[in-house]
């Protein structure tokens, strides 16, 4: 018997972290974040990070576990989701993942393996340099030419993917694209079950923008400034986050902060829209379209229990 997990996904803004809590206290599971920016401590407002007396008591784990200065990736993710997986089977409960970020989900799922023989690294500052003299869209082409669907699927902003699909072409020989689809290939160790949370486009929108207004009420503009007083800046991955560069480009008067503001909303309705694209190409997924529930949570979450129900992943009556 393969062990349970569920995977509850969905784009930014939809609603995944309140049904979450619902979803975790009928099933008796722990949280795990998938979330590229919630690890990060005092990244709290911008990342619409969960606060603990916000959690109801769920455990969640992979929040607020690493400074703004420390990296974190796909391998590092693989890494400490497995270990508290592991630490949630011992307690005989089970977990559930729930984050929007696809390839973390999807390197999870399938333990997508992505060690390369070499350890020469060498080239990794000289694309660096590409993308700070030449700009991300010089970088984004070259690996364009070198690997067309990999190109396709990472955005030009994600440097850090764009150098790490250029660097194992360069050390492997082999495209990064065609590695990934072999490995997503794999049987899952897991018996699992994976929502996507979806809405119509246009609330989903009106909801991105209202997010980001309740950010900026909450002080968000004043976690961007006590993060560069604390000598952050963009040359990081973690500042280059939603929120967080288009903040700070207003802080440093590259911009006003009603330009600052539209980009934020504008750039995070785009990001939504990439992860959608993104599940979409997904296997296996169960599509949970709220419009479909009445906007109704409590009839939302039956139906996804029934769902887990009959793959086996929890057992006993639905109540």
């Amino acid at each position: 018997m393969k062990p349970p997990l569920i995977i509850l996904t969905g784009p930014t803004g939809v609603g995944k972290t309140a049904l979450s809590l619902a979803l975790a206290k009928a099933i008796d599971g722990e949280i795990i974040s998938a979330d590229s920016m919630q690890v990060y401590q005092q990244m709290d407002i911008g990342s619409a990070k969960i606060m603990p007396d916000e959690q109801q008591g769920i455990p969640h784990h992979l929040l607020d576990i690493l400074a703004p200065d420390e990296e974190f990736h796909v391998v590092k993710f693989q890494q400490l989701a497995k270990e508290a997986i592991r630490q949630i089977y011992r307690r005989e409960r089970i977990p559930i993942i729930v984050g929007g970020t696809g390839f973390y989900i999807q390197a999870l799922l399938y333990d997508i393996n992505f060690t390369v023989a070499t350890k020469d690294f060498s080239a990794r500052r000289e694309w660096e340099e590409i993308a700070q003299t030449k700009g991300i869209f010089a970088l984004h082409q070259m690996l364009a030419e070198v690997d067309e669907e990999a190109a396709k699927e990472i955005h030009p902003n994600n440097v850090k993917r764009v150098i790490r699909a250029l660097e194992f072409y360069a050390q492997t020989g082999e495209k990064i694209s065609d590695h990934n689809a072999i490995e997503k290939q794999k049987e899952s160790p897991f018996n699992y079950v994976y929502f996507v949370l979806n809405d119509e486009r246009e609330r989903l929108y009106q909801r991105i923008e209202m997010r980001v207004d309740e950010m900026v009420e909450k002080g968000l503009v004043e976690e961007v400034t006590n993060l560069k007083n604390r000598g952050y800046g963009k040359e990081l991955v973690s500042m280059q986050g939603l929120g967080y560069k288009e903040l700070l480009a207003y802080l440093e008067g590259d911009c006003t902060f009603e330009e600052a503001l539209y980009l934020l909303k504008r750039n995070t309705r785009h990001f939504a829209k990439r992860q959608l694209t993104w599940f979409r190409r997904e296997k296996d997924v169960i599509w949970i379209n709220k419009h479909d529930f009445a906007y109704v949570e409590e009839v939302l979450l039956q139906k996804m229990l029934e769902i887990a129900n009959r793959r086996g992943i929890i057992t006993g009556p639905i109540s």
